[in-house]
């Protein structure tokens, strides 16, 4: 897999793999308006044949970045995809003048702790009832990784 740079115009292809790996829609001109936005980027991993595996979606604020959203095509996980996205994301926000890197996670999302324990990220912080889908509510764990020097 290689990690490429996208941005508004790519909003159909982020839309479409948002859909895959969630089973929501995110529609393509709200993700092109979240891309024009200040400090906001976009990844995305192509396999070898050049289509898209999946994103990585960024926004960097001053000393500060947030991991907005990162997904793999279902068939792709657990391949080290999600590793490389993450890392480029890490390494893209270092480069902009981030010192810190947050997230949120659901609590119940063992994979997901598990990438981000993996990279160095630690516990900042609890939202409570953060996710909603249907009648289930789960908690968020807000996460943080001190960046070095780009």
């Amino acid at each position: 897999m290689r990690i490429v740079e996208a941005g508004p115009a790519e909003d159909a292809v982020l839309s479409a793999l948002y859909e895959s790996a969630f089973g929501e829609v995110w529609a393509p001109d709200q993700l092109a308006q979240l891309l024009a936005g200040p400090g906001v980027f976009a990844l995305i991993a192509l396999d070898d044949a050049g289509e898209p595996a999946g994103y990585a979606l960024g926004r960097v604020a001053a000393d500060e970045a947030e991991l907005l959203s990162i997904a793999l095509l279902p068939g792709r996980r657990r391949q080290g995809g999600g590793r490389l996205l993450l890392d480029a994301l890490i390494d893209r926000c270092a480069a902009a003048g981030a010192a810190a890197l947050f997230l949120e996670v659901a609590t119940d999302n063992a994979a997901a702790l598990a990438l981000y324990r993996g990279a160095g990220f630690r516990e900042a912080g609890l939202r409570k009832g953060y996710y909603k889908v249907g009648a289930v509510v789960v908690d968020a764990i807000v996460m943080k990784r001190e960046l070095g020097a780009a």
